[in-house]
């Protein structure tokens, strides 16, 4: 399960900008049409507070896509720890767009660099140890693989990217398909060399994964000593991954059990944007 390699997100980042514009400004920006269209300015963007920067394509593009003869200066990069105050970029060109730009460019930042500050904060924690953290699909709909590559900038590490990629057998796949071995054969049959992961609540169902050949077990809120257990019970045979019941209190004694994987829907569900403010100068 490797980190996501998001080697060409150009078209990706293109298509969401276009979106956030087109919601933002409709008809036309009515209040920017009160500066003189030849008018040029200066912006500066500072964070207000402690973050690791995620998102600096997508500000470029809402520049780029509303007027080309904006420049943008970066001071930082993605992946970069920032302190309060600290300049972020500075911004060139027709004041028209630098205010048009602001809200669209700021919400793309400051939602990435909020996931890649929460990845980073759980990655510290575990640091010295040898599992991954991994996101989930509790992502923003149409910002899925822009969460994703925050979640890399943060230390963290991708799950599967949809529906398509990985078989990721659950309870009630297990009950339809009449049991764990038969959901097993037939997602080799369906897809053969696709990761298939399945998640179990005991112990019984992790010797029936292993013995159905499953890729990657998640063990789904089990407790710490059965975890230990489980790694004992599985010997290398598949990655185990740990899910639910996953938080700052938790995690550290999860990463300890030997597990592979941890996976975390907070990564990118429960975040708080990061505090930019910009400021306009003529």
């Amino acid at each position: 399960m490797p980190n996501l390699i998001l080697a060409n997100l150009t078209a990706e980042i293109e298509a969401n900008v276009r979106r956030a514009l087109a919601e933002d400004m409709g008809s036309g920006d009515i209040t920017a049409q009160l500066i003189p269209a030849e008018r040029l300015a200066q912006a500066s963007v500072i964070t207000r507070e402690a973050a690791v920067i995620c998102g600096t394509a997508w500000v470029d593009a809402v520049f780029r896509q509303l007027d080309s003869r904006v420049t943008v200066h970066w001071q930082v990069r993605d992946g970069e720890r920032v302190t309060p105050n600290q300049p972020l970029f500075h911004l060139e060109g027709p004041a028209r767009a630098l205010l048009s730009g602001e809200r669209s460019a700021l919400n793309f930042l400051q939602t990435l660099s909020a996931v890649a500050t929460r990845c980073q904060h759980y990655a510290d924690l575990v640091h010295d140890t040898a599992v991954k953290l991994l996101d989930t699909r509790k992502t923003l709909p149409g910002l899925r693989l822009a969460q994703k590559y925050a979640v890399t900038c943060g230390g963290c590490h991708n799950h599967r990217i949809g529906l398509y990629d990985a078989f990721l057998i659950k309870e009630n796949h297990i009950a339809a398909c009449g049991g764990i071995a038969q959901a097993v054969k037939a997602a080799h049959h369906i897809a053969p060399g696709k990761p298939v992961e399945v998640e179990v609540e005991s112990l019984e169902e992790l010797q029936q994964a292993l013995a159905a050949g499953a890729d990657i077990v998640m063990l789904d809120e089990l407790s710490l000593d059965d975890m230990r257990r489980a790694v004992a019970l599985t010997q290398g045979r598949a990655k185990l991954e740990a899910s639910g019941g996953v938080n700052e209190s938790t995690l550290r004694a999860i990463a300890e059990t030997g597990v592979d994987y941890i996976s975390i829907g907070t990564l990118t569900k429960d975040v708080k944007a990061v505090d930019l403010s910009m400021r306009l100068s003529l």
